[in-house]
């Protein structure tokens, strides 16, 4: 039976069922790696946009691509029908904010761990559980962006619900108007040694750990936030494609 929300089942992936997908939040990434970086590929479904597509690395390894769309909430929905289906390593490529001023635009941020701040996350596990990236996964894409000479941060990330008030916009928002606790925060994380904003990967690491899956999380910096609040929509393919090839070179 197909899935409500992703939109097929367990045997729409055949015998030799794929069992690491990518995860994007844009439907438009999804279909881009699927047709730059895949062979044989099909498409699964594009309900709701959150579009599936199944191919073949070069060596034959199949790899489902898929759309979980923006935030842990849709992302969260995604992410347990592909459990079902049988999917056991998720490797989310998003794009991100950066905090530090050492973490610059066009550079991509591997995250080991996350500051979950996502109240999809509450729902799956207490706040204090850890929000913790697989390490093997982790060394892979560090050691591959290394070879590929593509310039990499790893450390923490903040994953938190909005854009805009959650990642302390004024200025771009149409809300000037921040609660008070959230006034300084990106200067408190940015103590903390977080080094960026983005509003998937906690809630995606919880689930990891509470359903037994091995998950990792690779950002392009789109956003230098200790200068602007502006997105470099400019860099942003560049960056991003920066990211997609570290991992597909990992998964070869």
């Amino acid at each position: 039976m197909k899935l409500y929300h992703i939109g097929f089942s367990k045997s729409d992936l055949g015998d030799d069922a794929p069992e690491t997908v990518l995860l994007s939040g844009e439907p438009e990434r999804s279909q881009y790696i699927a047709h730059t970086y895949l062979q044989n590929v099909r498409l699964l479904s594009k309900y709701r946009g959150l579009h599936s597509y199944l191919g073949n690395l070069s060596d034959g390894t199949p790899i489902l691509v898929a759309t979980s769309g923006m935030g842990a909430s849709s992302l969260s929905i995604v992410v347990n029908e592909l459990v079902q289906v049988g999917i056991k390593r998720f490797i989310r490529i998003g794009t991100c904010g950066s905090i530090q001023p050492s973490v610059l635009v066009g550079s991509i941020v591997v995250s080991q761990a996350a500051l979950c701040r996502q109240g999809a996350a509450l729902d799956i596990a207490p706040i204090e559980y850890p929000a913790v990236a697989d390490p093997y996964l982790t060394v892979a894409l560090v050691e591959t962006a290394r070879k590929l000479n593509i310039p990499y941060h790893l450390g923490i990330t903040a994953s938190v619900d909005t854009f805009y008030e959650g990642q302390e916009r004024r200025e771009s928002s149409a809300n000037a108007h921040l609660q008070p606790w959230l006034k300084g925060i990106t200067a408190t994380y940015r103590n903390l040694n977080i080094l960026n904003y983005e509003m998937e990967a906690g809630t995606l690491l919880k689930m990891a750990g509470v359903y037994g899956f091995a998950a990792a999380c690779i950002c392009a910096v789109v956003a230098q936030r200790t200068e602007a609040e502006t997105i470099f929509i400019s860099d942003k393919d560049d960056t991003v494609n920066k990211a997609i090839k570290v991992v597909i070179k990992s998964l070869r």
